[in-house]
């Protein structure tokens, strides 16, 4: 039988708060803001993501009224509302512009898997008849 001697610890800890180096964290959610534009994005259509075209333009000089604008002000939220309109019409089949756009507004890896996480719930629950 073998015999350890625990009386040489004296009640210390076995390891020191300086061994214990937590590893910095990613952030993973949005703020309520950032839910709320994403929420919205729903709603948006993919031609939302497309300037207007000259057809378009001459005809509503010509007739007046004005063409929606829903790209918002925020560039960062604006690259998080585009990423969301077309993770909401084509699932995980994102472009590789909008991913890259929106990694350059500062956004995480972590953040895109917690959204196309989300929104794919949302697009099931959808499916399924269910408002979530």
């Amino acid at each position: 039988m073998a015999y350890l001697n625990f009386s040489t610890l004296e009640g210390s800890p076995i390891a020191a708060p300086a061994d214990l180096v937590a590893a910095p964290r990613t952030a993973t959610g949005f703020s309520a803001l950032e839910w709320q534009v994403i929420a919205i994005a729903q709603n948006d259509r993919l031609s939302s993501l497309e300037k207007p075209g000259r057809l378009a333009t001459a005809l509503t000089m010509v007739f007046g009224g004005q063409r929606p604008n829903p790209s918002l002000a925020d560039s960062r939220l604006e690259a998080l509302r585009r990423l969301a309109v077309h993770a909401w019409h084509k699932g995980y089949t994102v472009p590789r512009a909008a991913i890259r756009a929106f990694h350059e507004a500062g956004f995480t890896l972590e953040q895109y898997e917690t959204l196309l996480a989300s929104i794919s719930r949302g697009r099931a629950a959808l499916n399924q008849g269910i408002r979530a």
